[in-house]
């Protein structure tokens, strides 16, 4: 069976993808003496956004207990 395109896991490898790389960007820009304050927040934002997005499709792909 081909994974699709859009399929949920595939937008979840590619959530998790684009989560890591703003973790990467984050750490790289914390230490600095200056840092450019809204883009910290603006980045730590989208950030959070992701994961929400990542728990989302995580919750629809699990299979559902019964009650």
């Amino acid at each position: 069976m081909k994974p699709s395109l859009h399929s949920p896991h595939r937008q979840l490898i590619e959530l998790r993808m684009e989560h890591a790389d703003l973790d990467a960007l984050i750490d790289r820009c914390a230490p600095d003496a200056a840092p450019d304050e809204l883009a910290l927040r603006r980045l730590k934002k989208r950030r959070l956004v992701l994961r929400d997005a990542m728990d989302r499709l995580e919750r629809e792909l699990l299979p559902q207990e019964p009650a």
